[in-house]
């Protein structure tokens, strides 16, 4: 009898592996996918918050400057507000949104509530002093010495702005690109909103054009090395003016697009490079419309995906033997979705028309960049070595102690005494135990190029989540839970 019964088990457990590794729930994975970031939330929770065990935190952000710079989100397992990297998570966010909301069914209203949860706060950081745009709330140095859940902060809420005599073109050129793209969701359902969000764009952007430098130089360690402008601001000038000129179709964003003259072509894309995605979203006028005066951007967008292609002549790519993209040892998993978000994308377009091109002698076709995103997505929600999912609480075996501070500390309403700076990290953080509160729909940084996942919530980059990982995932869940 007790054979039989391990054979039933084993048998079980195979049907549930195989569920996961051929057959994933993209819906589900979506819906998830956008639950995660209410547990983000910063601010004033709102009455549809349904990860309860977050509550209020961060409500008198802003009082050092004399502004209400409450909301937003913390970027990941810390609480610190960094508006670059929530900028970028928001502009993808509405990019799936736009590119992908008729295959969302009724997840469109959560996207739609993920963005706007983003843009109210971006909206306060650009209107509220003339001459400055808020860029972060929370010295990163003191938080990240601290182990608390973000409900008991009582750090200093530093805050931190560029300005005329203090630049940051990378920050405040992708602030506009958030907007921009999120005017185009709101467009129909708020057009009051909408024609706020395109009118602080074009601002924030003229900020960012006329006042050049990179916000890296005007802000230092506040800034860096956590969320630096590496690649210099130029290709935010590029992303923001293609935003801005996809949801105003005005010549003089087509002329500024133009004039910035030859781009790199990295074989990346990320909250600091964009010019890949950049370039995605200027050659849909080539492959749709057939405009030949954007052919320059649908050659540099097939540049980009024979970069990334494991059989193309000129990839740079390298894959780990379960499949998966590998572009850098920490948090690999953001550059592995912001990529597959434009190759479901380009793909997409080319579909469209029929399209196809070459790298070297090998043929791409719509089908070629569909099957390598697909083989990305599955590998993230359980088609992998390990059999995990790096989706925590999808599938039946994913990452249990994620490096979160309110995943991993009991809840206020489990222990309503405070927590203070020094008090999360025994027994929280050192404990082996999983997470008392399940971070649902957030993914980590993934696994290391051999397929290994340690599961220690030490390892940052492997364990941590963070917004820009799933802002760039949404668009990828979405097109392949309509396909189906």
């Amino acid at each position: 009898m007790g054979n039989s019964l391990v054979t039933l088990f084993l048998l079980t457990l195979l049907l549930l592996v195989g569920n996961v590794q051929c057959n994933p729930n993209y819906r589900e994975a979506l819906a998830k996918s956008l639950l995660f970031f209410q547990g983000q939330r910063s601010g004033r929770l709102s009455s549809d918050q349904q990860i309860k065990w977050r509550s209020n935190s961060g409500l008198f952000d802003g009082r050092l400057a004399n502004v209400d710079l409450s909301g937003g989100y913390y970027d990941a397992g810390d609480n610190v507000k960094f508006n670059f990297p929530m900028a970028y998570t928001t502009t993808m966010l509405s990019w799936a949104t736009i590119e992908y909301g008729k295959r969302m069914g009724p997840q469109i209203k959560e996207a739609r509530a993920a963005i706007r949860w983003a843009t109210d706060y971006l909206l306060k950081c650009a209107t509220s002093t003339p001459g400055r745009l808020y860029v972060g709330v929370g010295d990163p140095n003191v938080d990240h010495k601290c182990w608390e859940r973000p409900e008991d902060m009582d750090t200093v809420r530093t805050v931190y702005w560029v300005s005329p005599s203090n630049p940051g073109s990378d920050v405040a050129a992708e602030t506009a690109a958030a907007l921009a793209a999120a005017s185009i969701v709101f467009r129909r359902v708020d057009p009051t909103y909408s024609n706020k969000l395109l009118r602080t764009a074009q601002q924030v952007y003229h900020f960012a054009l006329q006042y050049q430098g990179s916000y890296s130089d005007s802000l230092g360690s506040a800034v860096c090395p956590f969320y630096c402008s590496y690649s210099g601001f130029k290709d935010e000038l590029l992303w923001g003016a293609a935003w801005l000129f996809r949801a105003t179709n005005a010549v003089f964003y087509y002329n500024l697009v133009k004039s910035l003259g030859a781009d790199d072509q990295p074989d990346i894309f990320s909250w600091d490079n964009k010019y890949a995605g950049a370039h995605v979203l200027l050659s849909r006028r080539a492959l749709l419309n057939g405009d030949k005066n954007f052919d320059q951007y649908k050659q540099e967008a097939e540049n980009f995906m024979c970069k990334i292609l494991p059989n193309s002549p000129s990839s740079s790519t390298q894959y780990t033997q379960g499949g998966l993209m590998y572009k850098l040892p920490e948090s690999n998993l953001q550059y592995v979705t912001s990529i597959t978000f434009l190759l479901t994308t380009y793909s997409k377009y080319m579909s469209a028309t029929k399209h196809t091109f070459n790298c070297g002698n090998v043929l791409v076709t719509t089908n070629t960049l569909r099957s390598i995103a697909k083989r990305q997505v599955d590998y993230i929600l359980g088609a992998n070595p390990l059999r995990m999912s790096y989706m925590v609480g999808y599938g039946p075996y994913f990452p249990k102690r994620v490096h979160h501070r309110g995943s991993s500390l009991p809840s206020i309403e489990a222990h309503p005494q405070t927590i203070g700076c020094d008090g999360g990290f025994n027994p929280f953080f050192h404990s082996m135990n999983p997470n008392p509160n399940i971070l649902v729909g957030a993914i980590v940084g993934g696994p290391n190029q051999n397929d290994g996942f340690p599961d220690d919530r030490s390892d940052y980059s492997h364990s941590e989540p963070a917004t820009y990982i799933n802002g760039a995932f949404v668009g990828p869940l979405a097109y392949f839970a309509g396909i189906h």
